[in-house]
Order: C-alpha cells, then sequence, then structure tokens
C-alpha cells in the first residue's frame, strides 16, 4: 500500500482544519466610515497639550488645524524635538496612525508623553476630525463604504472612574498622559488637588486645564476621589 507524503497530508489537514485568516482593518480602509463626532470627543485628550482651531494657540504642543498631510515639523514658531524633526516627511495618514498608535515607538525620544490609542477605530476618527480642522481636507471617500452596523450599546469608555457629572472631562483629561487608574488611587481634598495641578503645570510642563473645565473635574474629584476615598479601587 502507498503511504501518502507526510507534507500533502498536513497541508491537505491545514487546508480542511484552518478557517481562512482575516486581514485586519488598517485605519485607511476605517475612514470612510469615520465617525466625526466621536473623534471630536477622542480630541479631549489631546486638548491638555494642543489645539485644533485655525488660529489656536500653542500649548506645551503645536497647533494641530490642517494637521493631516502637512509637513512632519511644519508649524512656524514651535521648537520641536530633535526626534520629531528627525521624522521628516509629512503626516500621512499612515503615519499618522503610527504615531497615535504609541508615539515613543515611532519616535524615540520624542517630547511628547501621550501613551497612545490602542482601538483602530479611535484613531481613525480623531484622524477624521483633525482633517476636518483644515483649509484643505482630504476625501476618504470609498467607492462603496461599509454598511452602517446596526445601533449598539456602546461600552463604558471612562475606565474604572466613578460614573457621575465631569467624568469626561476628568477621564480626557487626565488619561492623556497616564493611565485613570493613577487618579483613582489619590485621596486628595479640594485644595490637595489644586496643588497637584500647579506642580504637574510649574515643574512636569502639563498646560493648564481651562475653565470650566477645571473647575467641573476639581468638582468630581473632590467628590468621588476625596480623602476618604469612596471609590478606591478594589475598595467594597
Amino acid at each position: 500500500m502507498r503511504i501518502p507524503a507526510i507534507g500533502a497530508t498536513l497541508g491537505l489537514y491545514l487546508t480542511i482544519a484552518l478557517p481562512a485568516m482575516s486581514t485586519a482593518e488598517t485605519v485607511a480602509d476605517l475612514l470612510p466610515a469615520a465617525d466625526i463626532a466621536k473623534g471630536e470627543k477622542a480630541f479631549k485628550k489631546c486638548k491638555a497639550c494642543h489645539t485644533a482651531e485655525k488660529g489656536g494657540k500653542k500649548k506645551t504642543g503645536p497647533n494641530l488645524y490642517g494637521i493631516v498631510g502637512a509637513p512632519v515639523a511644519g508649524v512656524d514658531g514651535y521648537k520641536y524635538s530633535k526626534a520629531i524633526v528627525a521624522l521628516g516627511g509629512t503626516w500621512s495618514v499612515e503615519q499618522l496612525d503610527a504615531f497615535l498608535t504609541k508615539p515613543k515607538a515611532l519616535v524615540k525620544g520624542t517630547k511628547m508623553s501621550f501613551a497612545g490609542m490602542k482601538k483602530a477605530t479611535d484613531r481613525a476618527n480623531l484622524i477624521a476630525f483633525l482633517n476636518q480642522n483644515s483649509d484643505a481636507p482630504l476625501s476618504f471617500d470609498a467607492a462603496a463604504a461599509p454598511a452602517a452596523a446596526e445601533a449598539k450599546e456602546e461600552e463604558y469608555e471612562y475606565g474604572i472612574l466613578f460614573n457621575a457629572p465631569g467624568v469626561e472631562e476628568t477621564y480626557y483629561a487626565c488619561s492623556a498622559c497616564h493611565s485613570e487608574m493613577i487618579v483613582a488611587q489619590q485621596g486628595l481634598t479640594r485644595d490637595g488637588w489644586i496643588e497637584l495641578f500647579e506642580w504637574m503645570v510649574e515643574d512636569q510642563g502639563m498646560s493648564e486645564i481651562e475653565e470650566p473645565d477645571l473647575t467641573i473635574i476639581l468638582d468630581y474629584l473632590s467628590e468621588h476621589y476625596g480623602e476618604d476615598r469612596p471609590n478606591f479601587p478594589g475598595k467594597s
């Protein structure tokens, strides 16, 4: 009796047993159906260091009006790190996507402290929002954009922070640079939170949080993450 070659048998088995591998969608694939309103919401993570409107002031980081498709390190009057200048090229969709995923992975030595965005949909929404803040926005239309999925209940997006008025402003202001876990582990009076913010601005280079967000955040933190730590992680 003839015994089939092992390689041929294994190949046949793999063909039958294994499902076809699907290719993950890229941000470029997602842009035609991106949600600009959600992108504007995601930009709240960036507001601590950037503005996006035309003529907006520079903060810790440069103004981002017209950033999509613009030259890297191209904002006049802003002092960029040597690492960003060395990156060169333009802020194409692909380069923005890589940078927003994990800035320090793409540009070692960048001054940007933002940890990055894990979800491709979040990055697509943010790039779509930034693209609209431009004198010449790019077109992301596709010949056949994906049909809108049925509405789903949105998952809670503020991590472990207690759900109450002010959580959105607090989450986006704080998670731009670090995990919300660090916020939840604190237990400070209102004056203590004010002192911490002042230290972060004066010694850590954080841009000042503008009103009305500052008052909203202080109200939230002093009520839900005060000295008695009612919402300390793991506290029952």
